[in-house]
Formats: C-alpha cells, structure tokens, sequence
C-alpha cells in the first residue's frame, strides 16, 4: 500500500507582544520517505522563551538527522532530543537574566509506522478519518486531577489552573517524557501537534471533523482563525503541524494483447 504525506505548519502570535511558539519539518537527510515535525511554546519573559523554543527546534533536528539506521531505538532517539533541548536550556540561564522553560512536542513518520514523544502541554493528536485514535495528556497539574479521579476531561478544559505545568524543559528536574506510536499506518491517518494556544478553544471532535473534511492548507487555516476569533482579543500565540497520509491507489495495469497466428 502506498501513501503520499501531506504536510503544513502554521502559526499567529495571538495577543501577545511576542511569538515564541517555535515549529518546523524536517525530511531526513538519507531514510526516505521519513520526516520529523517538532513543536515547542517556550516560556520565560522577553525573548527568554523564543530561545528556549528553538533550542527544543535544534536539538530534535540534530538527533533526528543524526540518527534513524536499521535498528535505532526511537524512543531513545526522541529522548535524546528533548534532554539535550532541557540541558542546553538551562545552561542559558548562565549567559542571560532569564529563566526560559519550553513545551516539547516531536513526531517522526517512517515507512509503516509513526513515533513520537512530548513533555509539557503542547499536544500530539492522532485522527484516523476524522475519529480520535489517541492524543497526548498534558504535564499538568489539572490533568493530574483527571488521573487520580477527582476532575472529569470536561472540568479540567475549563479549570482556572489548567496551564500550571507540573513538567517542562528548563526547569530544575529531568524532564518527564511521554511516548506513542502508530503501527501500522493506513489511508487517513492524520497527527497533530499544536500548542495550548491553538487546542484551548475546541473540542477533540472539532478538531478531527476539520481535519478530515478540508485539505491540510485550508485545515489549519481554519483552526488557526477559529481560535482567534474564540479568543476573543485574549489569545496566545497558536502554532500547529498537520501530517497527514492519503491512499494512492495502484496503477491499473495495461491490457496484454494476446499474440496469434495469421490465419
């Protein structure tokens, strides 16, 4: 079975003074058909968070080009990529007055499979014709309550601290990673990564419809204007990746004439 890989970023700096939302895609440099899409919101005064975002955007890149050969182990790969983001961070703090903290959110597509890894609150959605298959739960103190029983989905969505982040890069402790996959891989699978500027404003199920029913361009261009219009003068910024796979089908094959005997 054969796939094309449709893809777009997008992003607004909301109602902030500042975009530090940081996005990006890269195709690896010798694997075919295999890409990585990164997302980070960085955090931590003026500038302070943009570096601590790109820093997430450097070094995912670097282990991702450097890596993926028959039989590397991609959660330690992803890994690899997010620790190094977490220590390069804090050792900014010695060469600036800030204290930058970064979301990590980083997905690679192969041949039949899908990997991906993320720390803080931006989220990793996957969509499988439009229905929910998964989606990553944040490193927060209100998704915490949802674990432990004591608030339903719905009540963390509208919970006054439910961006107090129990877990990101930058801060004083390693930072807790999360791991998922897909495997395999079928025509209208679709993965999300976007920041909580963006998923603040919709419900799962509003986002898989979007997704599913208009192309990848004019999806997250509605995503991106729903939330600004939702927003209502107050928005963050709101940054997304689409990464979606279509079913090419086969090429029907030419007739054969069948060769005979003048008679």
């Amino acid at each position: 079975m054969s796939f094309t890989i449709e893809t777009c970023t997008a992003q607004h700096i909301g109602d902030r003074q500042e975009q530090q939302d940081r996005v990006a895609l890269f195709a690896h440099p010798n694997q075919k058909a295999t890409l990585l899409a990164v997302l980070a919101d960085g955090m931590g005064g003026h500038t302070g968070g943009a570096l601590a975002a790109e820093q997430v955007i450097q070094s995912a890149k670097q282990s991702f080009q450097a890596n993926l050969p028959a039989g590397t182990n991609i959660e330690d790969m992803l890994a690899a990529g997010i620790n190094d983001a977490h220590d390069g961070i804090k050792l900014s703090r010695f060469t600036s007055e800030q204290d930058p903290h970064s979301t990590a959110s980083a997905f690679i597509l192969q041949p039949g499979r899908a990997d991906w890894a993320h720390c803080g609150d931006s989220r990793i959605y996957h969509y499988r014709d439009g229905v929910k298959v998964s989606r990553t739960y944040d490193h927060s103190h209100v998704m915490n309550l949802v674990k432990m029983g004591y608030l339903t989905e719905e009540q963390a969505e509208s919970h006054p601290q439910k961006n107090l982040l129990i877990s990101c890069l930058g801060d004083n402790d390693a930072p807790k990673i999360d791991f998922g996959k897909a495997v395999p891989l079928v025509g209208g699978d679709c993965f999300l990564l976007c920041s909580d500027g963006l998923w603040a404003y919709f419900t799962d199920d509003e986002i898989g419809r979007v997704l599913h029913e208009f192309p990848v361009r004019q999806a997250a261009e509605i995503l991106i204007n729903s939330a600004r219009d939702r927003a209502q003068g107050r928005g963050d910024n709101c940054t997304l990746a689409i990464v979606r796979l279509k079913e090419v089908e086969a090429p029907k094959a030419a007739p054969q004439w069948k060769k005979t005997a003048p008679i």
